[in-house]
């Protein structure tokens, strides 16, 4: 590993994993609550048990530039960032906390319009902010502002991303690259033969809703990394290979079109509505009625299988080959979430 920090390092790749397990977790003896899952799962979450039950708990900071972009803010990301953390451990969201640094000089009227935001994401999930923290710091040593969220949920039976077995199918909840897509265009001023907007939302009911009919064996939340990261975890953390099928993968026209005329690959960019779940063969049609039936769900597709393996994502193409889907080495492209 260099001996600096780079901008990839933050990307959701390889190297924010390898800075993770090699730099951070190292320094903790301390890193876990007995018996429950701790900073060496690197899981969306942790948990607490206590008294028979499961508490789950997350942390995340957002950095997303501009504070304000098409389909969202950096308010709204961050409640639902929140939030999806804890669902997709199978955690129904209690109670959240932020902290919120401020750039001197910021209009009161952007501090307004990011915290009103953040109470209507509140209220759709109905979910309290119970705790903060604010801080101002000096012109030039912040841009405008950045928020931690911090929350707690409940789980019954939690769901962690490596419980992934042979036969289980994959289900993406929604079309993927969205989110990283329409926060490029207004960076770059780009114009596409459609509107790009980020697919930001809760997800908490439409897993809780998945949750009773059952058979659920992994989730995972494709922030950073995009769904090859993603799934590149799971595989990995669940000695299996997964079988994607292309003609399946849920991607918007527009977002497949400039994804192509940028370069970029759209299994490798960044989701904020999405999650990726893995189910029992026999539940899976079952669980991808439930989702569709959530409105942020409507596009939901079973995308591939799980094989026996040893950790790799291959891509069975539309022509018929197949290729592996490596981890992506991390995103040069700063502060998307």
């Amino acid at each position: 590993m260099k001996d600096v920090i780079k901008l990839e390092h933050g990307g959701g790749g390889r190297l924010m994993r390898e800075l993770v397990e090699e730099v951070i977790i190292p320094a903790y003896r301390r890193n876990r609550v007995e018996g429950g899952i701790g900073l060496p799962e690197m899981d969306d979450g942790a948990t607490i048990p206590i008294d028979g039950c499961n508490i789950v708990f997350t942390t995340d900071a957002y950095t997303v530039r501009p504070l304000f972009f098409p389909g969202g803010d950096i308010g709204r990301l961050a409640i639902c960032g929140t939030v999806n953390d804890l669902a997709v451990m199978g955690a129904a969201p209690l109670a959240l906390a932020t902290s919120i640094v401020l750039e001197e000089g910021l209009p009161i009227e952007v501090l307004r319009r990011v915290v009103d935001s953040m109470n209507r994401s509140l209220e759709e999930v109905g979910v309290p902010l119970i705790a903060g923290d604010t801080k101002v710091v000096e012109h030039g040593e912040l841009d405008k502002l950045m928020i931690n969220a911090s929350g707690v949920g409940l789980a019954e039976r939690v769901v962690t991303d490596g419980g992934l077995r042979p036969g289980d199918r994959i289900i993406f909840t929604g079309t993927i690259g969205n989110h990283q897509l329409s926060l490029l265009s207004i960076r770059e001023g780009l114009q596409f033969e459609a509107p790009l907007e980020s697919d930001v939302a809760p997800l908490w009911d439409m897993i809780r809703e998945v949750l009773r009919v059952g058979g659920v064996t992994a989730m995972k939340d494709p922030t950073r990394g995009g769904v090859a990261g993603a799934l590149n975890d799971m595989a990995r953390k669940s000695g299996v290979d997964i079988l994607l099928w292309e003609e399946e993968i849920p991607i918007r026209g527009v977002v497949r079109s400039a994804a192509e005329m940028l370069g970029l690959d759209p299994l490798e960019l960044a989701n904020e509505g999405v999650a990726i779940i893995g189910v029992e063969r026999e539940k899976a049609q079952e669980v991808l009625e439930a989702v569709r039936r959530d409105r942020y769900g409507r596009d939901a597709a079973i995308v591939g299988e799980v094989l026996e393996g040893k950790g790799r994502v291959i891509l069975e193409t539309l022509v018929g080959g197949r290729r592996v889907v490596r981890e992506p080495l991390g995103s040069p492209m700063p502060r998307i979430c």
